[in-house]
């Protein structure tokens, strides 16, 4: 069955509307990622500046001291955690 030339032309259309469509998404989806990792990029070079210039120990590096760090924390947030806790139990009795 032959389209006729109407559903010919639609189809044409449609298919410049999606192809220029697709078009503008990837290029701001490609600018939007170029900018992200700039923008963390730069993040990493200032944390990994101010952890090697203010908390590393002697002899330690960058991402030891960040280790170390991220489970100190996890330290005191058990232990923050378990003094909620007991404070709720004390109230209850």
């Amino acid at each position: 069955m032959a389209k006729s030339k109407l559903v010919q032309a639609n189809e044409k259309i449609a298919d410049a509307v999606v192809g220029g469509y697709k078009k503008i998404e990837e290029s701001v989806v490609g600018g939007y990622q170029k900018i992200e990792n700039g923008v963390v990029g730069a993040y990493k070079k200032v944390e990994d500046g101010f952890v090697d210039k203010f908390l590393t120990h002697e002899d330690e590096t960058v991402e030891d001291a960040k280790k170390r760090l991220h489970e100190e924390q996890d330290q005191h947030e058990a232990a923050a955690g378990a003094s909620v806790e007991a404070d709720k139990n004390a109230g209850k009795h």
